[in-house]
């Protein structure tokens, strides 16, 4: 029983550890350090927002015939190739690619991030949680992810200030350069490395084992399509995910509105980093107790109220508390919707055997933001340079936010009945 035991905890850590790192070049490093990637390769918010969209286009289609694939192999060999994949496009990152350059390790990205790895890690997450945990599950895949993407933030944080002087805290362009180019460097390696883990060592008892198909057919897209709750959490997914996308901005709002430096800007976003672990877990703890649908809707319901506090304008240079409480309802709105999304799948009713299929099918949808969002939030920022290009952004949340909790209730009240 502690093989057991011991061999369930190495799962899910494997699983926490891979489910963040596959996604921390193409996207968490941005985040924490938007203002210096922006510099660094000489772009505007605009050219950024197309680079996620050619992701989003390729992930597209890899969501859509990679979920099939998930339930025909083990998780592991999927994931682990996926990873060490990933760690190889950081090695194009780290060179100052040019334009063109950066928009082909985009399309990379989001072939090895979502086709070989995203329905394999959903599909491995709901066989750990059995048929009672899967808030649990999701909860603590996703907590674990936020905090794993923190301490990432924070190793990148604390590799980039290695060359930051105290006498002075701006860097030149190739000091800036030098630093991004370590942080990508050191981070390539720890993804590379969890790959190999991931590959040889993500495995649980042969009773748990995720179920595979012996073959893909066109039938079991029918049958996932009858679903009515696939077509609901498309739209809940789509979303939910439009305000994950927004989050990316809260450290350039830092520089750019409250007046923050580079490195105290990069701080923030990894503050936000650390809220989504807490959240992850509370979140997939309560939703154990009731229906996950539930919380689902006051996910949302908090991202609104989060949205219309950074929309309002009442958010400047000074009002730091004010500032950093805007940014917990905010992020623990849209964290709460991230972590229960998935989590709803056994709610509605949706067969273990076709998770990956549905999972991909659902996705194709849900994850579209990762073709539009980049460039809408793009747009607006340098179409109004300043506050009011953010709080555009931010009616955009609110929007998306009120459709997704409408889309919660009437997931809700259907799998009540």
């Amino acid at each position: 029983m502690k093989n057991i035991s011991r061999q369930h905890l190495l799962y899910i850590t494997l699983l926490i550890l891979s489910g963040e790192a596959v996604f921390i070049l193409p996207f968490v490093l941005v985040r924490v350090f938007r203002a210096t990637v922006l510099d660094v390769f000489e772009i505007n918010n605009t050219q950024l927002g197309l680079f996620f969209s050619v992701y989003g286009i390729v992930a597209l289609f890899s969501y859509l015939f990679g979920g099939p694939l998930a339930d025909k192999f083990q998780p592991r060999k999927l994931m682990g190739t996926a990873l060490i994949l990933t760690a190889l496009g950081g090695l194009v990152y780290a060179n100052n690619p040019s334009l063109q350059t950066l928009a082909i390790l985009y399309g990379f990205w989001g072939f090895t991030t979502i086709f070989l790895f995203w329905s394999a890690m959903i599909k491995a997450t709901r066989v750990w949680g059995g048929t009672e945990n899967q808030g649990k599950a999701f909860g603590f895949l996703d907590g674990g992810r936020g905090l794993v993407g923190a301490l990432f933030g924070l190793l990148g944080v604390f590799v980039f200030s290695l060359f930051v002087s105290e006498s002075n805290t701006v860097l030149n362009a190739t000091e800036q350069a030098d630093a991004f180019q370590f942080v990508i460097y050191v981070s390539s390696a720890i993804v590379a490395f969890i790959g190999v883990l991931v590959f040889f060592f993500l495995k649980i008892d042969k009773k748990a084992e995720p179920v595979t198909l012996e073959k893909i057919t066109f039938q079991n897209i029918k049958t996932v399509l009858r679903l009515p709750a696939v077509w609901l959490l498309m739209v809940i997914i789509l979303c939910a995910y439009v305000g994950y996308k927004i989050t990316d901005i809260f450290s350039l709002y830092a520089n750019e509105v409250m007046g923050y430096s580079e490195v105290d800007a990069a701080e923030t976003g990894t503050f936000l980093l650390f809220i989504r672990p807490a959240v992850g877990i509370l979140v997939g703890f309560l939703a154990d107790r009731s229906r996950a649908s539930i919380y689902l809707c006051f996910g949302f319901l908090l991202s609104i109220v989060g949205a219309l506090l950074f929309a309002s304008g009442i958010l400047g240079e000074g009002e730091n508390v004010l500032f950093f409480l805007s940014i917990i309802v905010t992020a623990v709105g849209v964290y709460a919707a991230r972590v229960l999304y998935f989590a709803v799948l056994q709610e509605g009713n949706i067969p273990l055997l076709f998770t990956g299929t549905a999972v991909g099918i659902i996705s194709f949808i849900g994850y579209t933001p990762d073709i539009f969002a980049g460039p809408a939030i793009g747009y607006f920022l340098d179409a109004s340079p300043g506050e009011s290009g953010h709080q555009a952004v931010f009616w955009m949340l609110a929007i998306f936010s009120a459709v997704g909790f409408v889309a919660s209730f009437i997931f809700y009240r259907i799998s009540k009945r």
